[in-house]
């Protein structure tokens, strides 16, 4: 509840800040030069894979033949290219022996092998003029990474009779691991400018347009020292730090628009600085609070999932949106104290404005009108649209990251190439059959003809044996990750033998992959559902609120899933956006788009709601409080909204994939929500309920009252407890 009269109460911070902000701003100034010290190199340490399920059949496998048969498992590759000779040449075939000799010679190499060694078919390009060099690099992904650096200079380019290019997973992952460093530079030189340009055209005034980079710049370098902590004890993908620029630049503008438009309206009303920042903080601040709970709710649930890809998007997610509102709640209010009615200085837009400024929100209270007018016509319409912008996602196909998601002139990637289009079978891209406990020559035998016989197998390799184990390689007939490869996979579980086996490979990962998010999805979504529900009633005393704002948060994501499919697998644009269409979707991606966009449209709800929950607090009118929250904040939403796509959107000019998508989908879901869903739909669904809108059981009701937390300055409260007894005697 809120006071009626008297002075606004002042928590503790707010008396802090407001007392003693340069010893707030210096406290803060020594924290940020720390965070920079503890953050410095953490790119270095972070991963680039994290997409199989750690406790899955297939990691097992995959760890007991990198141990037990180290020439299994290549993640090294050398396409040597002989030209016009073939590769059966006599000078070529002594060149390229002395090459792998060289190799097996190398610190951190084990497991050299090559067509010249084996003859393998598989080895052997189809026209003769390439074959391959496999080995594998040990250490973890780091070690691996600083082993490629000083060996591949020596490998790559001609040597005599043959050329030589680099590639294989460990290539493919530093490459990839670089790539994403420099677009993440990139991404933040495009950002910067931009954002503060139209951060001076929303505030006019540029003092207060820089208020909120600083904010975002303090979360960003705040979180790249949380990650390197982490990195200390737990694996942490390089990806995360894109998620880290967006959010920690978004939010951080979110929440500064957000404080800075209530502090400079309560200026205008004639308020000292210091008052106006104590009634900024109880109401937007508490709004900003609530708003980094639900981000961080929609986030926290990817801890659920054993994927080190989704859960470091948790730990840098999280980490940015708290870190955010602290900095907006304790830095920022310390900044405005000490600025006062300065940050109004430096209106740039005075050199361009010609007539008097209209009043503030009236385009938007004409929308309110008219979408409350034709309330059923605007529900179905643009229900309508966006299911139909979702229908592309009913045909996604999930699959794996590979090669792929890098440029089509990386080095790693042309090798991937020239082997998916001229060799018979992919290294690699097989299956490994791990086969313990002890057993015949004749068992061996007899289970690899049994193998032989399903009907998508087009080869059996093996088995090689090494005590009590070994492992067979089979080749499907397709794809390596198709439909009847995933399928062989099962098939081959199912098999009965007389020892015990696991399956590996493409496919193995990613039926192991696709079967964990499986089991931990309806626990993330009950969890992410059943948080908002209660912040949501916490927020607003309802029980039909928070129901429309899961189900209009999840609406306003069809378009941003439908486009993921139709652009990204499906191929379209894929010219102009300059990428490389696997034909399916990697299988984390639509769970991490899933609980960041869900989370920034929890965001902008909370701001909308939050405003239209005071003013129906104050009047009793639930018309005008629709029309009046619309009004104060439909600019605000849509300018943050506008300013955080920039910034997805530079994130989307990677030359990764994943990151292209991760970066362009979640631009188009934040400005769907605010310029479709916030506008139009949520405006006429609550027209059509009306005050039942408001509506909660006697029991509810007054446990929001004691525990809830609402957005307001007072106002006629038992007109509203009355209003809502008279909706409740009505059903």
């Amino acid at each position: 509840m809120t006071e009626v009269n008297g002075p606004p109460r002042v928590g503790g911070w707010t008396r802090f800040v407001t007392a003693r902000p340069r010893l707030s701003l210096l406290a803060a100034l020594v924290l940020t030069v720390l965070a920079v010290l503890a953050g410095s190199g953490v790119a270095d340490r972070l991963g680039a894979g994290g997409w199989e399920d750690p406790h899955a059949e297939s990691t097992y496998a995959t760890k007991a033949l990198e141990r037990e048969f180290l020439d299994s498992q290549p993640n090294l590759l050398l396409l040597v290219d002989s030209g016009e000779s073939s590769v059966d040449d006599r000078a070529v075939a002594a060149e390229a022996e002395r090459l792998a000799g060289q190799l097996a010679g190398e610190r951190g190499v084990v497991g050299v092998s090559s067509y010249w060694r084996t003859g393998a078919a598989t080895l052997r390009a189809k026209d003769g003029h390439e074959a391959l060099i496999a080995a594998r690099i040990t250490g973890d992904e780091k070690e691996m990474g600083e082993t490629l650096d000083r060996i591949a200079p020596s490998y790559r380019g001609a040597h005599g009779p043959v050329d030589v290019t680099v590639g294989g997973p460990v290539a493919v992952r530093h490459e990839m691991q670089t790539i994403i460093q420099e677009d993440l530079t990139r991404a933040e030189m495009i950002a910067l400018p931009v954002t503060l340009v139209l951060l001076v055209m929303v505030f006019g005034s540029a003092v207060a347009a820089l208020l909120p980079l600083g904010i975002g710049i303090v979360a960003i370098l705040g979180t790249n020292a949380v990650l390197r902590g982490l990195t200390e004890v737990t694996e942490v993908s390089v990806f995360a730090l894109n998620l880290t620029t967006a959010l920690g630049l978004g939010l951080a503008i979110d929440y500064a628009l957000f404080i800075v438009r209530r502090f400079r309206e309560e200026l205008s009303t004639g308020a000292e600085p210091s008052t106006a920042v104590g009634t900024t903080l109880r109401t937007a601040g508490r709004t900003v609070l609530f708003s980094a709970l639900t981000v961080a709710v929609s986030l926290a649930a990817m801890l659920l999932f054993p994927q080190y890809f989704l859960r470091s998007f948790a730990y840098a997610g999280i980490a940015v949106v708290l870190l955010a509102a602290a900095a907006a709640l304790i830095l920022l209010p310390a900044a405005l104290v000490l600025l006062g009615h300065r940050v109004n200085s430096l209106d740039l837009r005075r050199l361009f404005r010609r007539s008097p400024k209209p009043s503030q929100g009236t385009a938007w209270a004409r929308t309110a009108t008219l979408v409350m007018r034709r309330a059923p016509f605007f529900a179905l319409a643009t229900t309508a649209v966006l299911v139909l912008l979702g229908l592309p996602f009913l045909g996604v196909k999930f699959g794996t990251a590979d090669d792929r998601q890098l440029p089509s002139t990386a080095e790693s990637h042309v090798v991937q190439q020239h082997i998916r289009d001229g060799f018979p079978g992919s290294p690699g891209g097989g299956l490994e059959v791990l086969a313990e406990g002890s057993a015949t020559q004749a068992q061996y035998a007899a289970y690899k003809e049994r193998i032989a016989d399903l009907s998508e197998v087009q080869r059996v390799d093996g088995p090689l044996v090494k005590g009590d184990s070994a492992y067979f390689t089979v080749l499907p007939k397709g794809e390596a990750v198709d439909d009847p490869a995933q399928r062989l996979v099962g098939e081959l579980r199912a098999m009965d033998a007389p020892f015990d086996t696991k399956v590996t490979g493409t496919a193995a990962v990613l039926v192991d992959s696709k079967g964990a998010i499986a089991e931990q999805l309806p626990l993330a979504g009950v969890f992410i559902v059943i948080v908002t529900l209660l912040l949501v009633f916490l927020l607003t005393g309802s029980v039909l609120i928070p129901i429309q704002a899961v189900v209009l948060n999840a609406l306003s994501l069809t378009a941003m899933f439908g486009a993921v499919v139709w652009v990204f697998q499906d191929g379209h644009l894929s010219g102009l956006l300059g990428f490389t269409s696997p034909g399916s979707i990697e299988t984390t991606l639509p769970v991490l788009m899933f609980c960041v966009a869900f989370g920034l449209s929890m965001d902008y709800g909370v701001f909308l709601l939050s405003r239209i929950k005071e003013e129906y607090d104050e009047t009793g009118d639930h018309d005008q409080a629709v029309r009046h929250g619309l009004q104060r904040t439909g600019g605000l939403i849509t300018a943050a909204a506008v300013i955080l796509a920039v910034v997805m959107v530079a994130i989307g000019t990677s030359r990764v994939t994943n990151t292209k998508m991760l970066g362009l989908g979640i631009a188009l879901a934040v400005l769907m929500d605010a310029m479709i869903v916030r506008s139009l739909l949520v405006p006429a669904v609550m027209r059509l309920t009306g005050r039942a809108t408001w509506w909660a059981p006697g029991p509810l009701r007054r446990f929001h009252e004691r525990f809830g937390l609402s957005e307001g300055g007072g106002g006629s409260e038992p007109a509203v407890e009355q209003d809502r007894d008279r909706v409740a005697a009505h059903g």
